[in-house]
């Protein structure tokens, strides 16, 4: 009996970690002189008078890439670069009263029929770089903050699963289309003494 329950506990484990790719991702505060200099050149250049900016590296199993967060106009915004100092996107910090309503209906009816229960935590509005479109329009459509057809959304949802409460990382095409799921980590909290 035991032996046929840790077989049936296994295969769930195995079929539940098969469904969405986990995100293995870490965010530590960087300084100024450890972030890329290309990087630094296109912020300098084309977000000269900004508030709040920090600086970061994040790592997960597959890269490293790095990250500028900052406020401006009363948003925030988070600029990705890759470890080139490549821009990767802009993700500005939104509220759902600020997605067109038909976009957000499928979104909640996406993760109505997903899960009995759900909270979305974060919303973020992304402008990804798209090949052959100058990286300085998709810099001054995301500072405009613009409703364009090529953004998409990113959720950070937490679930109601089969093994209780799970975060995951969504995202989502403007027209609230499903693109992709990633489960994510529990919170570092290696700055915490005991």
């Amino acid at each position: 009996m035991r032996y046929r329950l840790l077989i049936i506990i296994l295969i769930s484990a195995y079929c539940l970690q098969a469904t969405a790719q986990a995100k293995y991702e870490r965010e530590y505060r960087i300084k100024k002189a450890e972030f890329p200099e290309m990087a630094h050149a296109l912020l300098a250049n084309e977000m000269p008078e900004v508030k709040r900016l920090k600086y970061y590296r994040e790592t997960d199993s597959a890269k490293t890439s790095y990250e500028a967060k900052l406020k401006k106009d009363r948003l925030h915004y988070s600029i990705e670069f890759d470890s080139e100092g490549v821009l990767e996107d802009i993700e500005i910090t939104i509220k759902e009263v600020d997605l067109p309503n038909a976009t957000f209906l499928s979104i909640r009816e996406y993760l109505s029929k997903s899960y009995a229960k759900y909270n979305i935590r974060k919303i973020q509005q992304q402008y990804p770089v798209i090949e052959g479109k100058p990286i300085k329009k998709i810099v001054r459509e995301a500072f405009q903050n613009l409703m364009l057809p090529y953004i998409n959304y990113e959720l950070i949802v937490s679930c109601k699963t089969k093994d209780g409460r799970q975060d995951f990382e969504f995202l989502f095409s403007s027209e609230g289309t499903f693109i992709s799921k990633r489960k994510l980590l529990p919170p570092n909290y290696d700055h915490v003494l005991y």
